[in-house]
């Protein structure tokens, strides 16, 4: 691996981290540039999934923060989909190991293509409209299914996932936008945490490179989580919409083409 001790290598994982921290923090996604940077460095394929899940749990974790200390996302209200996020991941985690990834690699595309239509032409598909913040728990069958579902698919694969994330939630339980977003990166952060404990077990975490690519993906979070909160939907929309789309194209190059 000496082609890591190359400064420009360093500053190339800085920048991708920067930008990668910031796109996670508004609308999920990151991994598009951070995956393929650090498969550029010659890492083998299952170790890039750990390290990535190594610098994406910082970047989450600021994100979440932020979105947390604004008031945005309660704790206290989610602790069943904690729970089953944190199943999901386990799972997806080992499933990594089991499964044929090549049919997820061809239905993925067709999924987030078909989330990007959804939010293009419902007007409520990412919107504050009839959405309130939650004075209540939700339903605990909703955070299960939800939590079960989505934690498994990030610790299997997760191209994605804030996605995800941000769309279920605001359908099942009407939440505001950015509350959606406050709880997408808590989750994910969750199943972020989760799978990196697995893949580390197993040997497949590049600590170093990680840890690096996390701490300029922590700075990253911090500005896209505060833009997000002061400039709100009018920035959001148009970014989730380009973000999902940029992730459907890039899975859809790699799995057909």
């Amino acid at each position: 691996m000496e082609l890591l001790l190359e400064p420009s290598h360093w500053a190339l994982l800085a920048v991708i981290g920067l930008i990668a921290g910031f796109i996670d923090a508004v609308v999920g996604g990151g991994g598009l540039l951070s995956i393929p940077a650090l498969l550029t460095l010659g890492i083998a394929p299952h170790t890039v999934l750990g390290t990535n899940k190594l610098a994406a749990s910082f970047g989450s974790s600021m994100a979440a923060w932020t979105y947390y200390r604004q008031h945005l996302f309660k704790p206290s209200f989610w602790y069943m989909a904690f729970i089953a996020t944190f199943i999901g991941a386990v799972l997806g985690s080992f499933l990594v190991y089991l499964v044929d990834t090549q049919w997820l690699e061809k239905v993925l595309p067709l999924l987030i293509i078909g989330i990007a239509i959804y939010s293009l032409i419902s007007p409520n598909a990412i919107s504050d409209v009839n959405c309130q913040a939650p004075t209540s728990k939700p339903p605990a069958k909703q955070q299960w299914l939800q939590g079960l579902a989505l934690g498994t698919y990030d610790g299997f694969a997760g191209p994605g996932i804030g996605a995800f994330w941000t769309v279920t939630s605001g359908s099942l339980y009407k939440l505001p936008l950015l509350h959606s977003c406050g709880l997408a990166r808590a989750m994910t952060f969750t199943s972020n945490l989760t799978a990196l404990t697995i893949f580390g077990w197993l040997g497949q975490v590049e600590w170093q490179i990680g840890l690096w690519m996390g701490l300029c993906m922590m700075l990253g979070s911090f500005i896209g989580a505060r833009c997000a909160i002061k400039f709100g939907m009018p920035f959001i929309r148009p970014l989730f919409i380009l973000i999902v789309l940029m992730i459907a194209a890039n899975l859809a190059w790699s799995a057909w083409l």
